[in-house]
C-alpha cells in the first residue's frame, strides 16, 4: 500500500504538470494590477503563485451551503490583490462524491452542484482579464466505479478498455469465496468501491 500511495502521488504530480503545460499560455509581458511580478520566461509556473481551491468549501454564491464556480469568480479581485498568478481547482467534475469529488465519473462536464459549463467558461474569461490562469486537477490515475471507462473495463476480459484498470483475481476468504479487492486498491466487477485505480500503462483517449 505504501508503494501504491507513492505511485499515485507521482502520477497526480505528473498530471498537474501536464495540465500546466497543456494550457499553452506564454509568460505575460506586462504586469497587471495586483500581479506586480509576472513570470519572466515561458516556464511561468516556476515563478508563479498558485492558489489551490477546493470549490465545495470556497465560496457559496447561491445560498445552498456549497461553494461553486460563480463563488470563485466573485473572489477573483481578492485573489488578484493577493498577487495570485494561477488558481488550481480541485476536481469539480460530476462525481458520486464518495471520495470528496476525486471519484470522477465524467471528465468532460461540471458537477451540477458547482454550476454549469457556462459558469466555468465565465470563470476562465474573468480570470484571464486579471492575468490569472486556471489549472484543473485532472485525476486520471483513478476514477469512480460509475465512470464509463470502468463500466466497459469491468464488462469483459476482452473489452478494449479492460487493461485500463489494474485487475487481479480475488483471494479466497475463510468462507471460500473470492475477495473482490486486489492488491492495488482497484476492484473486481462485483465490488461497490467508489474510487478505482487505473493502469499506469493505459492511454485513455
Amino acid at each position: 500500500m505504501r508503494y501504491e500511495t507513492v505511485r499515485l502521488t507521482i502520477l497526480r504530480t505528473l498530471t498537474l504538470a501536464a495540465c500546466i503545460t497543456a494550457t499553452g499560455l506564454t509568460a505575460q509581458t506586462a504586469p497587471m494590477p495586483g500581479n506586480p511580478h509576472p513570470p519572466i520566461d515561458g516556464t511561468w509556473w516556476k515563478h508563479a503563485v498558485i492558489y489551490e481551491i477546493y470549490p465545495r468549501s470556497f465560496q457559496d454564491s447561491n445560498g445552498d451551503g456549497l461553494g461553486d464556480l460563480n463563488g470563485i469568480t466573485r473572489r477573483l479581485d481578492y485573489l488578484q490583490a493577493l498577487g495570485v498568478d494561477a488558481i488550481w481547482l480541485s476536481p469539480m467534475f460530476p462525481s458520486p462524491q464518495v471520495d470528496f469529488g476525486y471519484d470522477v465519473s465524467d471528465y468532460t462536464a461540471v458537477d451540477p452542484q458547482y454550476g454549469t459549463m457556462a459558469d466555468f467558461d465565465h470563470l476562465v474569461a474573468e480570470a484571464q482579464k486579471r492575468n490569472i490562469r486556471v489549472i484543473l486537477d485532472m485525476v486520471l490515475n483513478h476514477t469512480s466505479d460509475k465512470h464509463k471507462w470502468f463500466l466497459e473495463s469491468a464488462s469483459s476480459r476482452t473489452n478494449p478498455k479492460h487493461n485500463w484498470y489494474v485487475w487481479n483475481d480475488g483471494k479466497p476468504s475463510a468462507a471460500g469465496s473470492a475477495s473482490s479487492e486486489d492488491r492495488h486498491g482497484s476492484t473486481h466487477p462485483q465490488s461497490s468501491s467508489s474510487t478505482i485505480t487505473s493502469s499506469i500503462s493505459s492511454s485513455p483517449t
